[in-house]
C-alpha cells in the first residue's frame, strides 16, 4: 500500500498541491481501522472525497458494493483512472462542494481540510448511516465538543443538532505525506433520527456565536444587525428581549435545544 502510493509519486514525478490540501494518508492500519469503522459489505454505497491516489479507495472497492470517488484535481483523475481498473468505483471528476452528490449510504474520507466545514454541513443534508472522516484535530475536538467545554463553537452546536460524532482516533503528523503541519483526528459522524434533527437558522447562530463568552441577552444585543434588525426593528423588540429563553446563560453553553427555544421565542416577536 505505501510501497504502491510512492511508486506512483515517483512515477508521475507528483507534488502535492497545497491550494487542494493535499496529504496523502500512508499508514496501512490507519486505513484498515477506518474501513473496519465504517462496518462495511457489498450492501453499502460509499461516497470518498479527495481519494488522492487510490490508496484508500483500493480498500473500500474490495469491502464495499459500490464506490463514488470525487476528486477535484485532473492530474490524480487521470492517475486513478490509468492505473486502476476497479469495477465498483466511479471517479467524479468536480468539487466536492459543487457537484450533485450520488446516493450513498455511508461515507469514508481523508477529507481536503480547507472543505472541512461546508463539507461536512453539506454532508448532513442528505441521509446516510454513518461516516468516518479525518480531520485536522483542532477542527474535530470543536465538531465533538459539549455545550460549555472550551472548544465549544457554532460548528459544535450545529453539528450536534443534526448528529452524534465522536472523536475516535488521533492521527501524528508522519502518517500522511507530505506531513502536514498539524495532527489530524478520525471522526464518526452519525446522522440523527429526522424526528429529532434540530432546524436551526445560521443567522441567529452566527449571531449567538460572534460573542460566544457573553450572555445571551448581551450577544443579541450586540449582534441585532445580524438579525436583519436595524436600529429602529431593535429598538420595537428591545423591552421584549430580557423574558429571552436563557438571557443569562453564557452563548457557549447553549445547547440546540436551548438555542431552538431562543430561535422561536424570536420568531413570535416577528424576528426570524
Amino acid at each position: 500500500m505505501r510501497e504502491r502510493l510512492f511508486h506512483l509519486i515517483s512515477k508521475y514525478n507528483l507534488r502535492a498541491n497545497r491550494d487542494l490540501g493535499q496529504n496523502f494518508l500512508i499508514v496501512p492500519d490507519v486505513i484498515e481501522r477506518n474501513v473496519e469503522r465504517a462496518g462495511l459489505s457489498e450492501r453499502d454505497t460509499v461516497l470518498e472525497v479527495g481519494p488522492g491516489l487510490g490508496v484508500l479507495t483500493d480498500v473500500l472497492s474490495e469491502r464495499a458494493g459500490k464506490v463514488y470517488a470525487i476528486e477535484k484535481d485532473p492530474r490524480l483523475v487521470g492517475i486513478l483512472r490509468s492505473e486502476y481498473n476497479w469495477p465498483n468505483v466511479e471517479i467524479i471528476e468536480g468539487d466536492a462542494l459543487r457537484v450533485p452528490l450520488p446516493g450513498f449510504n455511508k461515507i469514508v474520507s481523508n477529507l481536503p481540510y480547507q472543505i472541512s466545514s461546508p463539507i461536512t454541513f453539506r454532508f448532513l443534508e442528505h441521509d446516510f448511516e454513518r461516516a468516518v472522516l479525518i480531520y485536522q484535530l483542532e477542527f474535530a475536538q470543536r465538531m465533538v465538543a459539549k455545550p460549555g467545554d472550551r472548544n465549544y463553537s457554532r460548528l459544535s452546536l450545529m453539528v450536534r443538532a443534526k448528529a452524534r460524532a465522536e472523536l475516535v482516533e488521533r492521527i501524528g503528523r508522519g502518517a500522511f505525506w507530505p506531513k502536514p503541519r498539524v495532527d489530524s483526528a478520525v471522526v464518526v459522524l452519525t446522522p440523527k433520527p429526522k424526528d429529532e434533527r434540530i432546524e436551526l437558522k445560521e443567522n441567529l447562530v452566527r449571531a449567538l456565536f460572534q460573542h460566544r463568552k457573553s450572555t445571551v441577552l448581551s450577544a443579541l444585543k450586540k449582534s441585532h444587525h445580524m438579525l436583519g434588525l436595524d436600529r429602529e426593528g431593535f429598538r420595537g423588540i428591545r423591552t421584549s428581549l430580557p423574558s429571552i429563553p436563557h438571557a443569562e446563560k453564557r452563548v457557549f453553553q447553549l445547547s440546540p435545544e436551548d438555542v431552538l427555544e431562543i430561535q422561536e421565542y424570536l420568531a413570535s416577536l416577528g424576528v426570524l
